[in-house]
């Protein structure tokens, strides 16, 4: 390599800005920190990085928020508090008339609001299905989705999800995904059964619907991740779908690889 080219690509790095992460609110440091969180969920914080993951999304104590499947309210546990000020909070769950096991999954998850007035008080229920959300259309400024799209790939209906997060949104709104991702090398059939999905699929899907990927992120990314298990990512802790087959090397993986993408409704 000659002197030149040396210097004109010394020269070249030395012009690509470093651009520091974003400083974590200390508020959501505080709810993150927050005595109603569990025990059990703070631990998967080492895989989950609740700060970063929301502070690259852009979330903001005043925002109107809407959380597609909440689940047993890992992130309600955060973002509830957090929103509760100067924000609004909802956790969009499963309509709990379409069955049985969703009417308990709701109720299990309202009896969890009501231990904590303090740090739940506020929390609006809505409800996500198949055919949309019971949100108020074009109010949100964020909706977030954590490790669900594949529920709604493998059921059928992850276009009309990615739509239903449109309407939902104000113009200039987010939408934050973070899901199990599938290699782009590894077959496509995989994603109809193993619980990963490709970034690819889940990009196209959202400007299907409409939106723009703005960012992408490798907070929640796991190198030690193979992919290919039995029983797909809920091999993976904390699900551990094997029982006790195994199961100090699937906790010495961690969590599963995941994506981490922001997309953005265009104004």
């Amino acid at each position: 390599m000659t002197r030149s080219y040396l210097t004109l690509a010394l020269a070249a790095l030395i012009a690509v800005p470093v651009v520091a992460a974003p400083a974590v609110d200390p508020a959501l440091t505080a709810a993150i920190d927050g005595p109603q969180r569990s025990a059990a969920n703070k631990a998967r914080d080492a895989y989950r990085h609740p700060a970063e993951t929301l502070t690259f999304f852009g979330l903001k104590s005043d925002q109107t928020v809407i959380e597609i499947s909440p689940s047993a309210g890992w992130y309600t546990e955060i973002l509830a508090p957090y929103l509760a000020a100067k924000g609004i909070y909802y956790a969009a769950g499963a309509d709990p008339k379409s069955s049985e096991r969703a009417a308990a999954a709701v109720a299990k998850f309202n009896a969890k609001l009501a231990t904590d007035p303090r740090a739940y008080g506020k929390v609006k229920v809505a409800e996500f299905t198949k055919t949309g959300l019971n949100t108020p259309a074009g109010t949100a400024d964020m909706v977030l989705t954590f490790r669900n799209i594949h529920n709604m790939y493998m059921g059928g209906f992850a276009p009309q999800a990615f739509a239903a997060f449109y309407t939902a949104l104000k113009p200039g709104g987010t939408l934050g995904v973070v899901e199990h991702q599938l290699p782009e090398s590894m077959p496509d059939a995989m994603q109809e059964k193993s619980g990963y999905m490709k970034q690819s699929t889940v990009v196209k899907l959202a400007e299907a619907a409409g939106f723009k990927l703005v960012a992408t992120s490798n907070i929640n990314a796991n190198p030690k991740d193979t992919h290919d298990y039995p029983k797909g990512v809920w091999t993976l802790p904390p699900n551990y779908a094997e029982g006790e087959t195994d199961k100090a090397k699937y906790a010495a993986i961690g969590e599963s690889d995941r994506m981490t993408l922001k997309f953005v409704k265009p104004k």
